[in-house]
């Protein structure tokens, strides 16, 4: 999509709101999304939402409007938000208006930009291959598969590891993935940046990675246009240099939350439970961009921050309709020190067919389902009566639930430093192996806290052996 119109044109203040601004024009009215710049060194920077008649139109701020005064003349060129885009962006650190953010040196004056609103591919150019995405993390590739090109997302309230399995996933597809890794920051904590950053950074992965953020303390303007943004730069490495993306999203809710804020700002009539009434359609406008091309795919993965922990809020439901992967964390696996804490029975993926993951994975995470759901009916009868009024299948079955659900957990590389345990990263097929081995039965000596944290399965007949040595 090229730039509107080229065309220098000023206007001046008519009245500002908060981040809305309303700007007069005596001829050559700016269209939608056309960029006005205002302040003494253009720093306060206003995107046109509305045109109010011939010659008003409305915007919002996308920068703080401190120093805006009506009568003030504002300036437009007549071109819309735009980013840098190309080789030298990787391994550096953006805000929504393309300036580096990082203190490192300034790009170079002939770095290509590229307008943040662009189409989502077209039917024809889309790639209709279904191809499996592993991640190195078991409880994921097992149950959860998640799709190359596809969308999954990390549903959750706050604080049981979003964040943190968003980081693991980057170090361990930088690791094997020759594709770029992008991670847009939507509306989270400051601190978080910073220190995803330095950890990128200390990890060697930051060379194969771009960074954007538009920060909870940003106005909601620029908060809502930083997905657009990141996608933009996604796109570049897609379609130019067809090379695989994986794009983070931390956190897609907080991209519905700042449409909110400008849907309320602009005096729109809000919708249920006050959100905006566009909603669908602007989650449709970023989320339709991200997509498996014949050049190459952008797979995303998004968090999405749950209000209250209830998955049927409009937000986390219209998210739900663009997913192939649903990963579901669990408060209450969390508690248990359960990590990563992902709700195995609510979690689910599209790609979990025996079509795509073949016949042995799809009946093995059927047998695991079965079981883990069996032990969930049975966890009542326990906690009244407790294990020993159980019939012997049950207890058997209760046994090998309760050794899966601590094989399916796993140290990260990227908590390493807080758990003091070793990052591992397993591969589907051993992973496979480990769940097999335990629903056969072979590992029921073995003590439960035995295939806890652990990576491949033969690493619990290592800590069982050490566990019995100790105790004898």
């Amino acid at each position: 999509m090229k730039n509107i119109i080229d065309i220098s044109s000023s206007g001046k203040v008519v009245s500002v709101r908060g981040s809305v601004v309303d700007i007069q024009f005596d001829m050559h009215l700016p269209t939608i999304n056309t960029v006005l710049h205002a302040g003494d060194h253009e720093q306060i920077i206003i995107e046109v939402q509305e045109q109010r008649d011939a010659h008003h139109v409305r915007g919002i701020a996308l920068t703080p409007t401190q120093g805006l005064t009506r009568g003030m003349v504002v300036e437009t060129y007549g071109k819309q938000l735009s980013v840098p885009v190309g080789k030298s962006i990787i391994g550096r650190m953006f805000d929504v208006f393309g300036n580096t953010i990082d203190q490192g040196k300034a790009l170079s004056s002939d770095v290509e930009w590229r307008n943040i609103h662009q189409l989502p591919p077209s039917l024809a150019e889309r790639s209709t291959k279904s191809e499996i995405f592993l991640t190195g993390i078991k409880a994921i590739d097992v149950l959860v598969p998640l799709e190359r090109g596809g969308k999954a997302g990390l549903f959750g309230g706050a604080g049981v590891g979003k964040t943190v399995l968003l980081t693991e996933m980057i170090h361990n597809m930088v690791g094997h993935n020759k594709g770029v890794s992008m991670f847009c920051g939507i509306g989270e904590r400051c601190r978080e940046g910073q220190e995803l950053y330095h950890d990128m950074k200390a990890a060697g992965v930051l060379d194969n990675m771009v960074m954007m953020f538009g920060q909870m303390n940003e106005p909601p303007g620029a908060r809502f246009r930083v997905g657009h943004a990141a996608l933009t730069m996604a796109e570049y490495f897609r379609d130019d240099e067809h090379r695989d993306v994986l794009l983070l999203i931390d956190n897609i809710f907080r991209f519905i939350q700042a449409g909110m804020e400008v849907s309320g700002l602009m005096g729109q009539m809000p919708s249920r439970l006050g959100y905006q009434p566009t909603m669908g359609t602007e989650l449709a406008k970023l989320e339709e961009r991200i997509a498996n091309t014949v050049a190459g795919a952008i797979t995303s993965i998004q968090a999405v921050y749950v209000p209250a922990d209830d998955l049927t809020d409009p937000a986390a439901v219209h998210t739900f309709a663009h997913l192939s992967a649903s990963i579901v964390l669990s408060r209450k696996k969390a508690s248990e020190g359960l990590y990563p804490a992902i709700d195995l029975l609510q979690s689910s993926s599209k790609m979990a067919t025996p079509g795509i993951i073949g016949e042995r994975h799809y009946n093995l995470a059927q047998e695991i389902r079965h079981t883990l759901a069996q032990y969930e009916e049975l966890k009542d009868i326990i906690a009244m009566l407790g294990l020993e009024q159980l019939s012997v299948d049950d207890r058997n079955l209760v046994n090998r639930a309760r050794r899966l659900e601590r094989f399916l957990t796993q140290p990260f590389f990227t908590t390493e430093q807080f758990s003091g345990m070793k990052g591992k990263e397993v591969a589907l097929d051993d992973a496979l192996n480990g769940c097999e081995r335990i629903l056969a039965d072979e590992f029921k000596d073995l003590p439960e806290s035995a295939f806890y944290m652990i990576g491949v399965i033969d690493e619990a007949k290592e800590k069982g052996d050490i566990a019995n040595t100790k105790k004898n």
